[in-house]
């Protein structure tokens, strides 16, 4: 198809369709997708088909892997390529794992890393009986070498689960790049609490960033805390805005403090501070804040 579609757009196409669209998700197992027509959509019509969301259909396809058989799950993790392969052979890849690998960077590792990772790899392959999978779209050569050595600790049943997991997680990136959001619920709020003088921080500059994905990067906007510390558009990013991917606040904490006339060093321990977050689902409210003094700060995601 030419354009992509909402779920229930797509989900209301004949079965050849969908299977264009989901035959996919899952690596080389349209089994999960056929059965899922099966289950889900075959014989109902719009009303009855309780998936609007990707989401919804994300959990949908989900249930048919979680209960799958033991041969089955364990078909499924060694329908993925081995990682190692994935580097010197992208070319031969489905062309959902050439965009994942390659925005990892996979294919940059240097001679040392690449014969760590070849070496744990092997090891891998040789404990668990299926090849090494991680969800690497939104992760560096860094983290894919330190995940291998991490996991090479596990026992082989907690692996399986894991590695089921990293198959999930891989789906629901697949479905996200398939289907159109647009129109989604999701939203993005932010609130500064001044934590030397114990108050809402009042007037603080804040520039929000896109980093990824990199078709859409770049900058967001500006906006400044009011009373409350909150913004008074009450969603710094919502509807078509709200894009999945990797985000950066900057507080300038630095200017709100010498406008409060609050004591400092004569060079700023904190001045600009940078908060790098992702947004993973375009359906939710993402609440990211910041407790900030003129020498230290937390956050956490809030609701």
């Amino acid at each position: 198809m030419d354009s992509k579609l909402t779920v229930p757009q797509l989900l209301a196409k004949p079965k050849a369709e969908i299977m264009d669209v989901l035959g996919g998700i899952y690596e080389h197992s349209p089994w999960i997708a056929e059965k899922f027509y099966d289950d889900f959509v075959q014989g109902k019509d719009s009303s009855e088909i309780n998936i609007s969301t990707a989401r919804d259909l994300h959990k949908a396809m989900a249930s048919i892997v979680e209960n799958a058989s033991h041969e089955q799950k364990l078909e499924l993790l060694r329908s993925h390529p081995d990682l190692c392969a994935k580097i010197d052979k992208l070319q031969t890849l489905t062309k959902e794992s050439q965009e994942e690998q390659s925005r990892a960077g996979l294919g940059s590792l240097t001679d040392e890393e690449k014969a760590s990772f070849t070496k744990m790899n092997d090891e891998y392959k040789e404990k668990f009986d299926f090849p090494f999978i991680l969800a690497a779209r939104n992760v560096t050569k860094y983290t894919v070498l330190a995940a291998i050595e991490g996991r090479l600790k596990s026992t082989r049943e907690a692996e399986f689960v894991g590695a089921l997991v990293q198959v999930g997680k891989i789906a629901w990136m697949r479905l996200l790049a398939a289907l159109d959001t647009s129109g989604h619920k999701g939203y993005l709020t932010c609130h500064v609490l001044d934590t030397a003088h114990g108050c809402p921080a009042d007037g603080m500059r804040i520039r929000l960033t896109r980093l990824s994905p990199p078709e859409h990067a770049g900058f967001v906007k500006e906006l400044v805390t009011n009373w409350d510390g909150r913004l008074d558009c009450g969603a710094a990013i919502k509807g078509d805005e709200f894009i999945v991917g990797t985000y950066e606040w900057t507080f300038f904490v630095g200017d709100y403090f010498a406008r409060k006339n609050t004591t400092t060093a004569g060079v700023p321990f904190l001045d600009e501070v940078p908060l790098r977050f992702g947004i993973d689902d375009p359906e939710e409210h993402y609440h990211v804040p910041l407790l900030v003094s003129p020498w230290g700060f937390s956050t956490y995601r809030g609701s």
